[in-house]
């Protein structure tokens, strides 16, 4: 695997890459947590552009130009609501990282910063999502692996320590 697999404790809308993940609602006009910090340091450009794409469905992603944050696109998917883990939310989650590489990739990002998807207000416990990220993100990269680095921008300490030990666990 040639591509950098790496993790942070930051602020995702000030890191340097070519593309944000936000970690959004289905409307995409935004909210609270990532969501609203993304769209409160990129404009009102952002929130402009987000009312053409008619909303998202949880699981998939679309993308947008960065505006005032560093990176050239910000991908927005949604994540699942945390239900005890009976209602798909594994797929789901899983498909938010996987949809969000593939579209990536299409429009040539090299770069790319995840957030901790679902494991603010959705719930979804942190042990579980950030293995499901991981696993999934090397999986996808075992089949196309063209990207140079791929952040996890954790958003508190919490967060990093979880990602700390699943780094270790997987040798990455």
């Amino acid at each position: 695997m040639k591509t950098k697999l790496t993790y942070i404790l930051g602020d995702i809308t000030t890191v340097r890459v070519d593309a944000i993940v936000n970690a959004a609602n289905s409307s995409l006009l935004g909210g609270g947590g990532v969501d609203g910090a993304i769209h409160r340091a990129a404009g009102v450009e952002l929130l402009a552009e987000c009312r053409t794409l008619g909303g998202c469905k949880t699981g998939e992603a679309k993308v947008t130009r960065g505006y005032k944050v560093p990176a050239k696109f910000v991908i927005h998917t949604v994540g699942p609501v945390w239900h005890g883990g009976n209602f798909n939310e594994a797929e789901l989650l899983s498909s938010c990282y996987r949809n969000s590489l593939l579209l990536a990739q299409s429009v040539d990002v090299k770069t790319i910063a995840f957030p901790a998807i679902s494991c603010g207000v959705y719930g979804y416990p942190i042990d579980k999502a950030t293995t499901i990220a991981l696993e999934t993100v090397i999986k996808f990269l075992k089949e196309r692996d063209e990207f140079d680095e791929i952040t996890f921008v954790c958003f508190d300490q919490e967060i990093l320590e979880v990602y700390r030990k699943i780094f270790k666990k997987y040798r990455v």
